[in-house]
């Protein structure tokens, strides 16, 4: 089946003998021993969430899912899963809350080493003899910057190393990293895969079933950071859409990329679909779409951007992405005082709102700075 079709079908399991069209919610925390599914107790199993990670998994292509109560719970389950002593190599550009998870957490636990994981050359000499996981964000957030996910994999591979990929941004409609050799995927599947800024979740996906994702699952199961059933069902819901509106985020996100590039008081644009990006090559050569996140730098400063900002309608002020509404933020005044987040750079979570709304109302905040 394709994407559209997985997307609607895949997970959609009716057990009611009334014969809903919709797979019900499930609310019980507490199921009868010797039941058909197996199901115990709510932490461990859910007929919900194992809908939603059977869809997920499919979508991306994998053997199996876990699902999490945030994108954080998923992101650091595989740092949990990690022997203790492990190095990380990681993104020097990534999103805030699983930098804080791998340096503040695991802090005495793991090594961590932040690079530039758009330059392979980098990620290799950062390799030690406990280097076991490999994790990038591809585009990454919020510089927007592309890792060659068959280049990295390769070193990983070679290092009988993890390597984990952070998909968050582009979503499997836009690319598939078990496919270019990573072994586990995340999403914060409060973004995109929600897509209407209500839902908080986080999910890994694996390539096989091994030991290693057992451990994942454990760490799942024991730890409890579940998703409560009623957001697994609207995940699911939200996800049969997720093809057209992430079609619809990525057109309007290449509209507003050009008119930034264009625009005389914007000094610097980051979106992977500008052909003057420097990630455009490998960017066009894994993803079938260069998604609805575009970030660009303001001339005038931190302060200049701030007024940019507060003098917009439709855009609304806020931390998150991948809602229907058009999200904006200085970036740099979310992460604090050791960001590395240029101080006057804006990222745009381009909504599903016409165009020529967007630009109207950029066009009347940029007339005021």
């Amino acid at each position: 089946m394709k994407f559209e079709t997985r997307s609607i079908h895949k997970g959609n399991h009716i057990t009611d003998t009334n014969r809903p069209v919709v797979q019900p919610i499930t609310l019980s925390t507490t199921f009868e021993h010797e039941n058909e599914a197996g199901m115990l107790y709510t932490r461990a199993g859910n007929p919900n969430r194992l809908a939603l990670e059977e869809l997920v998994a499919s979508l991306e292509g994998g053997k199996v899912a876990a699902a999490f109560s945030s994108g954080n719970a998923a992101g650091t389950a595989v740092f949990q899963a990690l022997e203790p002593g492990s190095h990380i190599i990681a993104p020097d550009d990534m999103y805030h809350g699983l930098h804080n998870s791998m340096s503040i957490l695991f802090k005495g636990i793991h090594e961590v080493s932040f690079v530039n994981m758009a330059d392979p050359e980098e990620v290799k000499k950062a390799i030690r003899p406990n280097t076991r996981l490999f994790w990038i964000e591809t585009p990454s957030n919020p510089l927007l910057k592309i890792s060659d996910v068959r280049k990295i994999a390769e070193i990983a591979k070679n290092q009988k190393a993890i390597l984990a990929c952070d998909n968050t941004f582009a979503t499997p409609v836009f690319q598939n990293p078990l496919a270019l050799g990573a072994d586990i995927v995340m999403h914060s599947s409060t973004k995109y895969f929600g897509g209407h800024s209500d839902i908080l979740g986080g999910i890994l996906v694996g390539k096989e079933d091994n030991e290693f994702w057992a451990k994942i699952r454990t760490v799942q199961r024991v730890g409890g950071a579940v998703p409560a059933a009623a957001d697994c069902y609207w995940l699911s819901r939200s996800i049969r859409t997720l093809a057209y509106r992430m079609r619809g985020h990525a057109q309007n996100a290449m509209v507003l990329a050009e008119y930034f590039l264009n625009h005389p008081k914007v000094e610097k644009v980051h979106y992977p679909g500008l052909k003057n990006h420097p990630g455009h090559e490998v960017a066009a050569g894994q993803m079938t779409g260069f998604g609805g996140v575009v970030s660009f730098e303001v001339k005038g400063g931190a302060d200049a951007a701030d007024r940019l900002i507060k003098d917009l309608h439709l855009f609304v002020n806020a931390t998150s992405l991948g809602g229907v509404e058009s999200i904006i933020e200085r970036r740099a005044a979310v992460e604090g005082p050791d960001t590395l987040t240029p101080p006057n750079l804006i990222r745009v979570s381009v909504g599903l709102e016409h165009s020529d709304d967007l630009l109207e109302d950029l066009d009347l905040a940029f007339s005021k700075i």
